[in-house]
Parts: C-alpha cells; sequence; structure tokens
C-alpha cells in the first residue's frame, strides 16, 4: 500500500511538473512573441480600426470590394486580388473583430456591418462605383449593402454563396454545432494563454491551404496561435449569421443588375441539389443573372489559383462592359 502511494505521489509530481513547464512556455510565448503584422493598414471608423487592403489604380471601370465569410480573412482572396489589381481598384478588408480589425463596442445590428464598410471605403478615399463580391457568407453581407446604397453598386458575384434560406433547407442549426462551439471556446483559452503558440513555435506544423502562398498561410497560423479573439469572433459570427441571413433575405431584387454566380460541384451529402437550388436562386434575383459552376469545393474555388482564373475573367468582362 506504501509503495502504492508513493507511486501515485510521484505521478502526481510528474503531471504537476508538466502543468507547470506547459504554463511557463505559454507565458513566455505571451511574452516573447511578436504581433502578426498586418498585411495591408488600419483605418479608424468611429473608434474601431479596421484592417483595410486596397491595390491597383483608380480609373475608369468600378472598383472591386472582396467580402470574406465569416471564418476568412483577407488572404483568403489572394489570387483574385493579385490578377484584379492589374486591371482595376480591388478593396479587401476585415469585419470588425476579425483578424486584424479591432472589435467594436457599439451594438451589432444587421445593417452595421454594410453601415461601416461604407464609411470604411469612405475614409480610405474609395469612390463609387462598386462591384460586390462575396464567398460564402459574404454574399448575404453584400446583399445588404447593396440594399442601402443601390445607386453605388453596379454589379454583384456570388463565390458559392450562402442562401437566406440555407438552414431550413439544408436541414441544419447553424454554422457551429454545440461540441464545434465548445471546441472553439477551449482554443480561445489555449491561444490566450500561449499554449497554441508554444505548441506551435516546437512543432513546426506546416499550414496548407489549397495553394494559397507561404506567406498567408503563415500569417494565418501565426494570427490563430497569438491570441483568442479570432476564435470569439466565431463565435460571434454564429450568433449573428441568423439575423444576417434574414436581413439579407428581405433585401429587395436585383432587377437588371448584372450577377455573376459561380458555384462549386464538389458538395458533400444529400444535400447537393438544395444548394444548387439555391444557387440557381441567386442568379435569378437579377435579369441579367449569370451561373457557372466550378470543379471546386467550397474553399478551393477561390484558393485555387486554377478556379480564380475562371472567375477572374468573367469579372473584368463584367466590369468592362458596365455603362
Amino acid at each position: 500500500m506504501k509503495l502504492l502511494l508513493k507511486i501515485l505521489k510521484w505521478i502526481g509530481k510528474i503531471i504537476a511538473g508538466f502543468i507547470i513547464l506547459l504554463l511557463i512556455s505559454g507565458l513566455f510565448f505571451r511574452l516573447f512573441s511578436s504581433k502578426p503584422v498586418p498585411p495591408g493598414k488600419l483605418v479608424d471608423v468611429d473608434g474601431t480600426k479596421l484592417h483595410i487592403r486596397a491595390e491597383g489604380e483608380k480609373n475608369d471601370l468600378p472598383t472591386i470590394i472582396l467580402e470574406a465569410g465569416s471564418g476568412n480573412d483577407t488572404d483568403v482572396y489572394h489570387w483574385i486580388a493579385e490578377s484584379l489589381k492589374n486591371n482595376m481598384r480591388v478593396v479587401r478588408y476585415d469585419r470588425e473583430g476579425k483578424w486584424f480589425s479591432e472589435p467594436t463596442k457599439d451594438s451589432i445590428t444587421p445593417e452595421y456591418y454594410a453601415r461601416q464598410l461604407h464609411k470604411l471605403l469612405e475614409k480610405n478615399g474609395e469612390k463609387p462605383p462598386y462591384i460586390l463580391v462575396g464567398h460564402s457568407m459574404g454574399g448575404p453581407y453584400n446583399r445588404i449593402f447593396r440594399d442601402l446604397y443601390k445607386n453605388e453598386v453596379k454589379g454583384m458575384v456570388f463565390l458559392d454563396s450562402s442562401h437566406p434560406e440555407q438552414w431550413k433547407r439544408l436541414a441544419e442549426n447553424g454554422l457551429f454545432d454545440e461540441n464545434q462551439v465548445s471546441l472553439l471556446k477551449s482554443l480561445a483559452v489555449l491561444a490566450d494563454m500561449g499554449l497554441l503558440g508554444s505548441y506551435n513555435a516546437i512543432s513546426n506544423p506546416e499550414y496548407k491551404i489549397d495553394n494559397l502562398p507561404k506567406d498567408c498561410q503563415m500569417r494565418k497560423l501565426k494570427l490563430t496561435s497569438y491570441s483568442g479573439d479570432v476564435y470569439r469572433r466565431y463565435l460571434k459570427a454564429n450568433i449573428i449569421n441568423n439575423d444576417i441571413l434574414l436581413r439579407a433575405g428581405q433585401s429587395s431584387s436585383l432587377d437588371s443588375l448584372p450577377v455573376l454566380v459561380f458555384t462549386a460541384k464538389e458538395q458533400y451529402g444529400d444535400s447537393e441539389k438544395i444548394w444548387f437550388k439555391m444557387q440557381e436562386e441567386l442568379k435569378n434575383l437579377s435579369t441579367k443573372g449569370q451561373h457557372f459552376y466550378i470543379d471546386a469545393n467550397h474553399g478551393s474555388i477561390i484558393t485555387k489559383k486554377e478556379n480564380t482564373e475562371i472567375i477572374n475573367k468573367e469579372i473584368l468582362l463584367m466590369a468592362e462592359n458596365i455603362e
């Protein structure tokens, strides 16, 4: 019995020592690691600093506004921006609280983000007309923006975009289920403690996202390791998601606005036909809608260079033909 107690005591000391070592490594990471540097600049909008990247010369063509989905940042649009900026002005940004943008202290309404983006564009010296490009949840955000600023939007592009009725028609509960929410909360704590950062510093993992350049991959890895804010923003997106979809569904018809809809062919499960049907409905929002299918999945439709070459060709053609 005494031997067993001694063994348990030593096991307890080993576990305690291991925990202390982890906490120290996390503390060292928080104290001595440098904060990831944003690739764009921070612009103050009503006391909240938003991250924006504006590239390409301003000319007679409309300015492209790139709106990312709930879980992505400006880097996800790397290949689209790299190509289009040679022909026109291209703007991409992070919504409040996402990635390099500060969280707002304001109360959030479904129209808040559209109004905040409008102010951001004005403060950065951008001028309409605009073509709005949205991937995933970026599509509904863009529909709200266009509803508020009709005269400034001359075209819209939906990239495997979310649909206002998707959760009901796909029989799903939202962006994240209860287990995923718990995981995100845990990851936020681990990141704030520096444990994710110290682990990645030791293990040096490879972070690959469908052929995005290495600097884009590493920037994402560093930011998700440095702070729990990224994960808390996922949780916030989960809370406001239904309100955004509801407001997007209440937006007016797109009439004869030029619209391009790009749909990823590689969908999952029995919901594929339902998703394709909803994508067709997005095209039918306008009498000038066009629908294209891409050999890609929901992510690689914009992160794989070969796919963006198809998309960029059609976007440029749209821009050149807008009166």
